[in-house]
């Protein structure tokens, strides 16, 4: 397996409103806890901050690289020379493909906080699934590097 001439990882994390987000759940469970006591408040305030925040950080954690000859999203991982074109969407076009453009055979790694993305067709005549679309926050830099590594592979 060769490196890619020009690798590539992101870290799909959830925004900063998010955590906000989680102390907000720690802070209403400690107020539905407050006739309880002030010991249960406090338990209720930190556990429910911090089991907001272990959601928040796992739906965050997924990542999309490009290492030797494979693109790796999420689950997915597929040897570049598996992929077709990739095309760069902005954020309008990126909705048009995860609405009424979809195809229910492809595969979505969907973070709707993230508006851009990149739509990367499959060539493999044994796959089924049409095209892989990845939300990403640089998805030029995303073609360019799974280009490099096809150029590589």
């Amino acid at each position: 397996m060769q490196l890619s001439a020009a690798p590539y990882e992101e870290r799909l994390t959830a925004p900063r409103s998010w955590w906000l987000i989680s102390f907000l759940v720690g802070l209403s469970l400690a107020l539905i806890l407050l006739p309880f006591g002030t010991l249960p408040m406090l338990a209720g305030l930190a556990g429910g901050t911090a089991s907001a925040a272990v959601v928040a950080s796992s739906y965050g954690s997924i990542r999309i690289r490009v290492v030797g000859d494979s693109l790796i999203a999420g689950e997915a991982k597929l040897p570049v020379r598996a992929l077709g074109e990739a095309h760069v969407m902005d954020s309008e076009e990126a909705r048009a493909w995860r609405t009424h453009k979809a195809d229910t055979r492809a595969f979505l790694l969907l973070r709707a906080y993230i508006p851009t993305a990149l739509r990367v067709e499959v060539v493999d005549p044994e796959d089924p699934t049409p095209y892989l679309y990845l939300s990403t926050r640089e998805p030029e830099r995303l073609a360019e590097a799974i280009a490099a590594a096809k150029a590589a592979a």
